[in-house]
């Protein structure tokens, strides 16, 4: 049993790492250690079913969250981007060009 947990546990930290955007060197310290206490806890504990199930359903989501980052950065590129950004990035797509602002500073 300690063996499956073992295994669940290094599944769960490769999705983590995986959706991760910050280096391995610059994550948080205390969640790591927190969530290996969490998984030793339950490693000792006599009905491991449904830690098994409850983990198996953590997978699926950060599976889940990662594919659904990927395709939304697919198929809309816009999101990440500003108000006036997405105007201009729209308007370059239906072939127009956006007039230059005048800044009164500039007089």
């Amino acid at each position: 049993m300690v063996a499956h947990h073992a295994h669940v546990y290094r599944k769960v930290l490769r999705e983590i790492a995986k959706a991760s955007v910050k280096p391995r060197s610059a994550r948080n310290k205390d969640i790591a250690s927190n969530f290996r206490a969490f998984f030793a806890e339950n490693a000792q504990s006599g009905d491991a079913r449904p830690f098994q199930h409850d983990m198996q359903n953590v997978l699926t989501f950060l599976g889940s969250q990662r594919q659904y980052k990927a395709l939304l950065e697919r198929y809309n590129p816009l999101i990440d981007l500003t108000g006036e950004e997405r105007i201009e990035a729209t308007a370059r797509r239906v072939g127009l060009n956006m007039p230059k602002i005048l800044d009164p500073q500039d007089m």
